[in-house]
């Protein structure tokens, strides 16, 4: 099911960031424990009156220098036009409308897509305050006076945009097909890898990092079954990144790895894997995606006997936290076991997918605490009353404890290595959520 994307735009300073801040808030979801992920937070997902949503803050956008200010913000607003579902125009009331605000006004009328349009700074907040009316003459309907500092109106603002959600029995179910991001730093052979998949020269191939900006969906179909693959912009280091256009093509990526099925990390075999390497494939392993790591240009790496094996032990011992993930080399270029992709990706969708039943997966876990006695602390012995599984993609098992805090991290690790050595789970994160539950004779 795709979720819908609102964009928030607007000249600078006119709160948008305040605002993203108060819709996010503590519905984004961080999760703890997971190596080399920062984001950018330029998107959250969020949901409202039940719907999930993803919403983008073009506020962290602004111009280096007044010289540039026009060709930039109408840069951002073009690329937020061409994401979004909805668009939620935020301006300043105490400013009034500027020559900005109405340029903008024209890009989002010639766009046809819904429009929001909110009046932020109206701190005495009650009726409409006056200066609000000289806003109608943008032609965007009616304005939503707000303040966002204040937290006032914005559920009215969430409201109007839920109206232009498609209704749940509308909105895009997946069919058969794998969605597939290809996805690593820039000039790694992404484009190269899904030209030769598709045996023509879909997306454009060039030995200038970043030649890809956008999130290009291809489709393809074999024997093996049915695809979309997600070409994607390279993700750059931070510090490289000056231009707004860079900023959306991280952020493209990231959406292009939450709309993914399974992710294929591409590593250059001559470079091997480097901290930015580590980052993004933390983004897949953070979203849950099915992952598997394809290491490029093994046709050049210059081999002797047991090099695999040791490159293999190398990428792990980096990719700590992704040694469920498979590897496969390959070489872009020849075509050298791009072929055997299919059945792997198939096999890590499939795993990512798994479904345990409530008495299978409690048979493991008691045998796992046979084998290894939970821990005590303080004359206190950690209890595992029932597990079960609360949802796939990926597989979430949910264990019921007499106490949480006893439940530490190192017993929560043996107990997902237990799963994995029963059901395989290859390629795939494990996520356990520990929830604290009486015994009865307690209660």
């Amino acid at each position: 099911m795709s979720k819908p994307i609102v964009a928030i735009i607007g000249k600078p300073n006119v709160g948008k960031s305040t605002f993203f801040n108060y819709i996010a808030g503590s519905k984004i979801s961080i999760v703890e424990d997971t190596p080399g992920v920062t984001r950018d937070r330029i998107y959250a997902q969020t949901n409202w009156r039940g719907v999930d949503f993803t919403i983008i803050d073009t506020g962290g956008i602004e111009p280096e220098s007044d010289d540039v200010i026009l060709s930039q913000m109408r840069e951002q607003a073009n690329i937020a036009i061409e994401i979004a579902d909805v668009i939620i125009f935020l301006t300043d009331i105490k400013q009034g409308v500027t020559a900005a605000d109405r340029e903008i006004a024209i890009m989002l009328k010639k766009s046809k897509k819904p429009i929001v349009l909110v009046c932020n700074k109206a701190d005495n907040f009650g009726k409409n305050p006056d200066e609000i009316y000289e806003f109608y003459n943008l032609g965007l309907g009616d304005p939503y006076a707000i303040s966002a500092a204040n937290a006032k109106g914005i559920g009215d603002v969430l409201d109007a945009i839920y109206e232009y959600f498609p209704k749940t029995e509308n909105l895009e179910v997946n069919g058969e097909e794998i969605k597939v991001a290809v996805i690593g730093k820039p000039n790694v052979g992404k484009s190269s890898l899904i030209n030769k998949i598709l045996g023509e020269n879909r997306n454009i191939v060039s030995d200038i990092a970043g030649t890809t900006r956008d999130a290009i969906d291809s489709e393809f179909e074999n024997e093996c079954g049915k695809y979309v693959f997600i070409d994607t912009a390279g993700l750059r280091r931070k510090s490289k990144i000056k231009e707004s256009i860079e900023k959306f093509s991280i952020m493209r990526t990231l959406l292009a790895i939450e709309r993914a099925d399974v992710c294929l990390i591409m590593i250059d075999a001559l470079e091997g894997v480097t901290d930015q390497d580590a980052k993004i494939a933390g983004e897949a392993h953070e979203a849950g995606k099915g992952i598997i790591i394809v290491v490029n240009k093994w046709d050049e790496y210059e081999k002797e006997t047991g090099t695999l094996e040791k490159y293999k032990k190398e990428i792990y011992e980096k990719l700590s936290y992704l040694t469920y993930a498979p590897i496969i080399f390959i070489s872009a270029k020849t075509g050298q076991r791009v072929n055997k992709l299919f059945e792997m990706i198939n096999e890590v969708n499939r795993q990512n997918s798994m479904r345990v039943s409530t008495a299978t997966l409690n048979d493991v876990i008691n045998e796992a605490i046979a084998i290894v006695q939970p821990p005590t602390d303080k004359g206190k012995r950690l209890k595992i009353l029932y597990a079960t599984q609360a949802s796939t993609k990926p597989p979430t098992f949910v264990i019921f404890v007499n106490n949480k805090e006893l439940f530490h991290f190192s017993y929560q690790r043996y107990l997902t290595n237990q799963i994995r050595k029963e059901f395989g789970l290859e390629g795939t994160p494990v996520r356990i959520i520990s929830r604290e539950k009486k015994e009865k004779n307690e209660e």
